[in-house]
């Protein structure tokens, strides 16, 4: 079973690089079997890592035509993506407030670190490890809420898929700014300030709204430029 887990992982990761680097086409038809036989696996992984990828938004499904690459959010998908997170992410920073240890507090100063230090460049096998310390900070958040139905909503949004599809070919362009708002919520977090902990929340993702609007017109411009 562990050995099946690891190859699902494994295939999963691949296809998340593939889609970030650009290397489908929005729109290309994904083959299970084509994918399968690419990676060495058997259809089995890769119909598992297409059904994750479906719940980010990266990939879409449609009944009877099978798996395609999903378009880059637009601006207004990403400003609805944004509302949805702030309502799920902000009574996230407010309960796990709350709820706080000082093993919960070092684990997240942990992600903070690794922030820091992680490569940003332009492929995603430069930044994942960014990618991965970003998405363990709202992770670790969510877990602590002590709310099973937030936790589960949060895991099916997608939010941090669909950020850092954006830095395809881009590389990271806020580090320093979500750097500063992860350590703004933290420190509402060590304080035990739970409104302070959701205003903190609030104004990180808003932050991240703007900057991907901005990082959407980059690319788009850059594909112009191309063609």
């Amino acid at each position: 079973m562990a050995n099946r887990q690891v190859l699902a992982d494994h295939v999963h990761e691949e296809l998340v690089a593939a889609l970030v680097d650009g290397r489908f086409e929005p729109g290309a038809a994904l083959s299970i079997e084509g994918l399968a036989r690419e990676l060495g696996v058997s259809p089995t992984p890769v119909r598992e890592a297409l059904a994750r990828l479906e719940h980010t938004g990266m990939v879409r499904r449609a009944a009877l035509k099978g798996y395609r690459v999903a378009p880059l959010f637009t601006p207004e998908e990403l400003g609805q993506l944004a509302e949805a997170r702030k309502v799920i992410e902000e009574a996230n920073a407010e309960a796990t407030c709350r709820r706080a240890t000082p093993e919960l507090i070092a684990a997240l100063a942990e992600t903070i670190e690794r922030l820091k230090t992680a490569p940003t460049g332009r492929s995603y096998s430069e930044f994942r490890d960014y990618w991965k310390a970003d998405e363990d900070f709202h992770r670790l958040i969510a877990e602590h809420a002590g709310n099973p139905f937030l936790l589960g909503a949060y895991r099916t949004l997608g939010g941090q898929a669909q950020r850092f599809r954006l830095f395809g070919g881009l590389g990271v362009t806020d580090a320093d700014s979500a750097i500063a708002e992860h350590t703004a919520i933290l420190s509402a977090l060590e304080r035990g300030d739970a409104e302070g902990a959701r205003t903190a929340m609030d104004a990180h993702l808003e932050g991240v709204r703007r900057r991907a609007v901005a990082d959407t017109a980059t690319k788009g411009a850059e594909s112009d430029d191309v063609i």
